[in-house]
């Protein structure tokens, strides 16, 4: 029973968390218009167009660790009940943030409009903001050493092989 919830309670966490941030907000400031461009655009588009599915697919994954590993949800209102260390985490600490920064980018280069670019190194400044000022904090009052060794073990934006599993 508690999965069920859990995946209902990330669902729901993950239509109105991205879903805002990486497609209404985006929406709001082009109408999904492209903006002008030369013919260099067209070198961009195509590869563009790869940059939102993948970081989607990255989003679905991130999600989906909370239910497995977690038994509880990303959202801060139902935590989860253990430390989610699994899948992309054993690479980078914050798969969600970079991800959703990715499906901006990947707007602004399909759409080509730089409006998309300044909003998203705007959320990357909220999102490393946030994560240093509430969810560190928070995940180390909750899990103690277990996040402070992972915290040590697994870099928070740079993605790499882990060399030992944390």
């Amino acid at each position: 029973m508690r999965k069920i919830s859990a995946a209902a309670g990330s669902s729901l966490f993950f239509a109105v968390a991205p879903g805002v941030v990486a497609g209404v907000v985006p929406w709001a400031l082009t109408g999904w218009r492209a903006g002008h461009a030369d013919g260099a655009w067209w070198l961009v588009r195509g590869p563009a167009a790869v940059m939102p599915a993948a970081a989607g697919a990255v989003l679905v994954h991130a999600f989906g660790r909370f239910v497995a590993d977690g038994s509880g949800t990303p959202a801060p209102v139902a935590p989860t009940a253990h430390l989610v260390v699994g899948g992309l985490y054993r690479y980078v600490r914050n798969p969600m943030y970079l991800a959703v920064v990715a499906v901006v980018v990947g707007q602004a280069a399909l759409l080509w409009r730089p409006v998309l670019l300044g909003y998203a190194a705007g959320l990357c400044v909220l999102f490393a903001a946030f994560v240093r000022g509430y969810e560190e904090r928070t995940l180390s009052r909750q899990f103690g050493a277990e996040y402070d060794e992972y915290k040590a073990s697994v870099p928070a934006w740079l993605p790499r092989r882990p060399a030992a599993k944390p």
